[in-house]
């Protein structure tokens, strides 16, 4: 059977291959002394809060399980505007909102929207990898550009502007970033949303983390803007929905109805029991809970890093949201007599019994020295897998 030149183009996603390997690992060693630690996968370990479970009892109680509008429950939609204006102090109309079964179909459906074969997207190097395989999906090239420690592993104006070609169509960006936790500065955010704006072209940011903000200088909505910004966003990470691939997007007045017209033919509408139950996720008693697990998230980052830190897995910049630590393992590389971050997480994997992620997956730019850990499972594990570590590494 011949594959389409599009599926060859799409490379595997490593972070789930190699779950794949850590779950077989993880069945062998079940009844040893150490259980499987996961630290791999970028899932909170808490679930929906109670107030959600029960009204997605309710809806299917009632029935409400048929086809909703392909852009959402107008409801969910108001609430969502509201959230904005609760949570961030910026007046978002409803209309402008467009409910997707997940970040990822917001992704996909805004670049099928806007690119065409051949268009360029500017992204960071590194940075989640799906986001540059949903630019492919769409016949663009997505164009890695390398970043540093110095520049919060983010684009800067100067950046976009000194990479700029003839193909380019814009930017896409992520604040907090997968895998590094780290955000774009918002005046900064602003200067390259300005030169991509003088040159015609589009700003895209992934603000799924947005809401897991620890930093007051960094947490703020690149929506503030202006209304050219196209934003995505995820019930996933901070409201702890991630099986029930609930998301939406913030985009020009303009966009809604092609996108419209894109959902109704690819997905008809999202979850209808997902978008009942997250009507319930800004009451004031989920919100109350949203907060405290946000600060369980920061005193797990504020043990885990410095923790590595000590050990040689030197994370160079303090992630300001999320839940990861994107962590330089050279010298666990070579204590251990291994190449780089690829065999580094499988001997970990196999000695350590602690699953984490390689950085292959996330670009080339230095990629093979750095690791990712998700700082997203409890404090328990966490202080276990910093032993187990320390046993191996110190």
């Amino acid at each position: 059977m011949r594959l389409s030149q599009r599926a060859q183009r799409i490379e595997p996603f490593y972070v789930m291959e190699v779950a794949k390997a850590a779950r077989t690992l993880a069945c062998q060693v079940q009844d040893s002394a150490q259980p499987m630690i996961f630290l791999n996968i970028g899932e909170p370990d808490f679930t929906a809060v109670q107030a959600v479970q029960d009204a997605a009892t309710q809806a299917i109680r009632a029935g409400l399980s048929h086809y909703t509008p392909a852009i959402g429950l107008p409801e969910l939609r108001e609430r969502i505007s509201e959230w904005y204006h609760t949570r961030h102090h910026i007046t978002i109309p409803a209309s402008r909102i467009v409910v997707t079964a997940g970040a990822s179909a917001a992704l996909q459906l805004a670049c099928l929207a806007l690119i065409d074969a051949g268009d360029e997207i500017l992204m960071p190097d590194p940075s989640y990898p799906c986001n540059r395989h949903f630019v492919a999906a769409a016949d663009g090239r997505a164009v890695l550009i390398p970043t540093t420690a110095a520049e919060r592993y983010q684009l800067s104006a100067d950046k976009v502007a000194a990479n700029w070609g003839q193909q380019t169509r814009g930017v896409l960006l992520a604040s907090p970033s997968n895998p590094t936790g780290t955000s774009i500065a918002p005046t900064e955010m602003r200067r390259i949303h300005e030169l991509v704006q003088n040159k015609g072209g589009i700003t895209l940011v992934d603000e799924i983390y947005l809401g897991l903000s620890y930093d007051s200088q960094f947490g703020q909505s690149a929506l503030a803007i202006d209304d050219n910004i196209i934003s995505i966003n995820s019930f996933s990470k901070y409201f702890s929905m991630t099986g029930w691939r609930l998301g939406w997007m913030v985009v020009p007045e303009t966009l809604v109805s092609v996108l419209e017209r894109l959902a109704q033919n690819l997905y008809i509408c999202p979850s209808t029991i997902a978008q009942y139950a997250a009507l319930a996720c800004v009451e004031s008693t989920s919100l109350s809970e949203y907060e405290r697990r946000r600060a369980e998230f920061k005193a797990r980052r504020d043990y885990f890093i410095p923790a590595l830190n000590a050990m040689g897995l030197t994370v160079p910049v303090m992630p300001d949201g999320a839940f990861y630590a994107w962590a330089d393992c050279t010298s666990a590389c070579q204590k251990l007599g291994v190449k780089d971050s690829w065999d580094l997480a499988f001997e970990i994997m196999q000695s350590a019994h602690v699953a984490v992620t390689p950085g292959r997956d996330f670009g080339s730019a230095q990629t093979p020295r750095f690791i990712r850990f998700s700082t997203a499972n409890s404090m328990l594990q966490l202080e276990c897998a910093i032993a187990r570590l320390r046993t191996l590494l110190v």
